[in-house]
């Protein structure tokens, strides 16, 4: 017998990316040496001080039972300390922050949240494919404002419709930005609170890059901007910045009744995570932040070898200034997918194509800096011998 699957699933967006997967696969199931530089999976591991945290609070018997449901008060209380000595905003760890099972979770979880059948969400394209998986779910409506290069991939308010802006009651933005690895200004999240008062609408940032910026730049919290708690909340991984893609921890902070929200939809799902979990998040949060300062001295270091070596076999491209991923626009003749192909199946080189991210990231390559120089290197000597790229 089969059983048919709801209407809810049924809207779900296909994975764009599955197909990628299978193809690498087989290449490495044929004894190919594939570089693969299209994933978005952290290399490095936990740093050892927070592996000991967690070893040690394994034993304790209170986490061998349930957890409080919306988390434990040292680990909320230790996200409200790391806001205030990282960017100097104010967190309440009462009623602004809801401890999340990992922030994918939550991005899905917000439109599940705020949105009733029909409503509109602004979406940023190309963007994180999950954002949609949320709208989905909550058969809501999605409204895509482009990034282009010409705006240094930050959204222009103006041209969005005043129609689009009053009818969506959610935006969704991220910053350090995956795919296009760009960075917002303080100015930039002023002028997004402006628009979110005007039109009523809750902006969600997704600050999963948030210690992840080069060049001695530091990236800036939408929170840091005056009154950005009164239209939104941001969301914060672990993922990244402490190299916990497994430990499937993150946080939402800021406004208060999406934050009740947040936390009243995981009341009905989840008891929390396990305490042993949360303890040694809060041991990152709070411990010495000396391997976070080195792992973004090992992204930028990366960035550098691959920027040069792509400049070397003619590949015109602009390095990034955030996040672990690079944005390089594709030859003339090909479509992303094409040119993926093309280094894949040629040159045994698994990017990620812009199409999968949406319209306007047709034309562009995702590059991971996720493997040492010498790969990165190699991959594009790789990509040279291919004889596409004009020096």
């Amino acid at each position: 017998m089969r059983f048919e699957q709801s209407e809810a699933l049924k809207r779900l967006p296909e994975q764009f990316f599955a197909s990628l997967v299978g193809k690498t696969q087989a290449l490495k199931r044929e004894g190919h040496d594939v570089i693969n530089l299209g994933q978005g999976n952290p290399d490095q591991p936990t740093p050892d001080h927070i592996v000991k945290a967690m070893q040690q609070a394994a034993e304790n018997p209170d986490y061998h039972k349930y957890s409080p449901f919306r988390g434990h008060q040292f680990l909320k209380e230790a996200v409200a300390k790391f806001y205030k000595r990282e960017y100097g905003v104010d967190v309440d760890p009462e009623t602004e922050v809801a401890v999340l099972f990992g922030t994918k979770t939550g991005l899905v979880e917000i439109s599940q949240c705020l949105l009733n059948a029909g409503d509109s969400a602004l979406l940023p394209d190309p963007g994180y494919p999950d954002y949609m998986s949320g709208i989905a779910l909550a058969d809501a409506k999605p409204h895509f404002f482009p990034l282009l290069e010409k705006n240094h991939f930050l959204p222009d308010y103006d041209a969005i419709s005043d129609e689009a802006l009053n009818l969506s009651k959610l935006m969704f933005l991220n910053y350090p930005n995956n795919p296009t690895s760009a960075v917002a200004t303080r100015e930039f999240f002023d002028e997004t609170v402006s628009v979110a008062n005007k039109h009523n609408i809750c902006v969600v940032h997704d600050f999963a890059y948030g210690a992840i910026g080069f060049d001695g730049k530091k990236p800036t919290s939408f929170l840091e901007s005056e009154g950005a708690k009164d239209v939104g909340i941001e969301m914060y991984t672990l993922s990244k910045t402490y190299n916990m893609a497994g430990w499937r921890v993150g946080f939402a902070v800021g406004n208060s009744s999406v934050i009740e929200s947040l936390n009243l939809i995981q009341d009905h799902l989840y008891v929390s995570l396990f305490g042993a979990v949360q303890e040694a998040a809060a041991e990152a949060l709070l411990g010495v932040q000396s391997a976070v300062d080195m792992l973004v001295e090992t992204y930028e270091t990366r960035r550098n070898a691959l920027v040069k070596a792509a400049r070397s076999i003619g590949w015109d491209v602009t390095g990034p200034k955030g996040t672990f991923f690079a944005w390089f626009k594709v030859p003339d003749g090909y479509t992303s997918e094409q040119f993926a192909d093309l280094l894949l199946n040629e040159a045994h080189v698994v990017v990620a194509p812009g199409k999968g991210f949406g319209e306007t990231g047709e034309g562009y390559v995702r590059i991971g800096l996720l493997d040492e120089p010498e790969r990165l290197e190699e991959a594009m000597e790789r990509v040279g011998r291919l004889g596409v790229l004009k020096k």
